[in-house]
């Protein structure tokens, strides 16, 4: 297949955050049906919820903001920090004296050597932001539920504010596009890995950037270690990928992401969900966002359509007997709030499906108490734990990554503990037109130097290799591991040499 993503790796001009507003100028129009302002309001009496309450008062600069201010979207998003030194503002605001050690040191080692006041954590975090692949853009919402009295060990933290950390050592197989995305696009901003689904790039900006984006080739504004390739939320962008997948019958499912569909704009929302509905042998799609776990107040916000509109597309997409439904990614019971509780209490009331996408994180949901609780949280939120992904090999980000080792234990701990129906499926999504595989599905596992192979009937035989972080085998394996990849370029360079003679 064709790529044509990849003639769009260029450098970009940044993103602003007024550019998804300016972007509707210009729609064909939106169904008055969706938007429309809803009746119910869903905010005074949860302000007397506990243990969280005003949960974001323990940050200094939104200590007196009232309940309604917390809940605007526009209020959300304009508060959010986005930059290095606004991010060192906050954090001198509310780190304590002395920082809590990590606990306990990872198979022995200290992580962070030398972080021992704020100053300390500041410095470390202001040389890794530098470095990472993914820039950064906090909410208020994620910064008020991190836990800033012990900001080594908290699991928000590590997903989102990069620290110099000693584990984060490049793995030789790390890429930013590990999924070969770029190699699988017929259409800029279609990727089509399966023979009846196929994902459509919407934007590349979300409400919150993770340090672990498989997509950090595009996702977010420019890194000083990559060039983004970016979409726009424009009709005129979009129509080029919509016209491939009217010419493509063998497409059944679209995923829309991006980027994140939870900025986007009601307006658009209802244009690509009904373009997609109007499209015969499209009988399902999803839109794919992050919002329920990092900004949850738009879906309770009165003064904001967005749910609205998804709730209209849903039961449109059901009178057709076609799916539409939503799938989120929230990976640390933490993450949520009595708002997230009341959003996917609202989604869930009006039959919309929700399921939830978690990434298998060090520190944040590999051991059993986490995943447990996560799983539980989900469920009583009325979110199917769909996947628990193994974390794909993306550079800058291994002190995230797990050994594939984890997720078998995981999965044999959690199996009994809840409805099989609430059970998530623990996955590797191989790169190319794999798709994703069971990890129990594994074979050759060699712990020691910490890799396996998958293989899957599209692959016609061959096998796909996963690696485990450098951190997580001994330093004999370590060294074993980097030779075998300096030998395999060294045989690649031979054999261009020869090829060019």
């Amino acid at each position: 297949m064709t790529s044509h993503l990849a003639q769009g790796l260029q450098r970009p001009r940044s993103i602003i955050p007024g550019l998804l507003q300016a972007s509707i100028r210009g729609f064909p129009g939106s169904n008055p049906c969706y938007g429309a302002r809803r009746a119910r309001q869903y905010t005074a009496a949860s302000e007397q919820e506990t243990p969280q309450g005003r949960y974001w008062a323990k940050i200094p600069r939104w200590k007196d903001s009232s309940v309604d201010t917390f809940l605007s979207h526009k209020w959300q998003m304009s508060n959010s920090v986005h930059t290095l030194p606004g991010l060192s503002d906050l954090m001198r605001s509310v780190l304590p004296e002395k920082i809590p050690p990590q606990r306990p040191p990872l198979r022995g080692q200290e992580e962070y050597p030398g972080v021992l006041t704020p100053d300390d954590f500041i410095r470390s975090f202001e040389v890794a932001a530098q470095m990472a692949p993914m820039a950064f853009r906090l909410s208020p919402h994620i910064l008020s539920v991190i836990d800033w009295t012990d900001p080594l060990n908290d699991p928000v933290r590590r997903q989102f504010i990069p620290l110099e950390s000693v584990i984060n050592v490049a793995h030789p197989a790390g890429t930013f596009d590990p999924l070969q995305e770029v190699d699988h696009s017929p259409v800029r901003g279609v990727i089509h890995r399966y023979p009846n689904k196929a994902l459509f790039m919407a934007t590349s900006i979300c409400p919150v950037y993770c340090r672990f984006c498989f997509r950090s080739y595009s996702v977010g504004t420019e890194t000083k270690p990559v060039k983004k390739m970016r979409f726009l939320p424009l009709v005129k962008q979009w129509e080029p990928r919509f016209e491939y997948i009217e010419r493509t019958p063998s497409l059944h499912d679209i995923v829309i992401s991006g980027g994140d569909t939870y900025l986007l704009e009601p307006e658009q929302i209802a244009y690509l969900g009904d373009r997609l509905l109007k499209i015969p042998h499209i009988k399902r799609f999803r839109i794919a966002t992050k919002g329920l776990g990092v900004s949850p107040s738009r879906l309770i916000d009165p003064n904001d359509s967005w749910i609205d509109t998804v709730i209209g597309l849903s039961k449109k997409g059901r009178k057709m007997g076609k799916e539409v439904c939503v799938h989120t990614h929230i990976n640390n019971k933490q993450e949520t709030s009595w708002i997230t509780r009341q959003g996917t209490q609202r989604l869930y009331e009006e039959g919309v499906t929700v399921r939830n996408q978690s990434v298998l994180l060090n520190g944040v949901n590999n051991t059993f108490d986490q995943m447990s609780e996560l799983v539980h949280t989900l469920s009583d939120m009325h979110v199917e734990p769909y996947y628990v992904y193994q974390g794909d090999v993306i550079r800058g980000a291994e002190d995230l990554r797990t050994p594939l080792s984890d997720s078998h234990e995981l999965e044999h701990q959690i199996r009994d503990q809840t409805a099989g129906f609430l059970i998530p499926r623990f996955v590797y999504d191989v790169p190319g037109p794999a798709g994703k595989r069971p990890t129990l599905s594994a074979q050759n596992y060699d712990r020691k130097l910490g890799v396996a192979d998958f293989t899957a009937p599209r692959l016609r035989g061959h096998h796909v290799k996963y690696w485990d972080p450098l951190w997580s085998l001994s330093e004999d394996a370590q060294k074993e591991v980097q030779s075998y990849f300096a030998d395999r370029r060294s045989d690649q360079a031979s054999y261009q040499m020869a090829s060019a003679a």
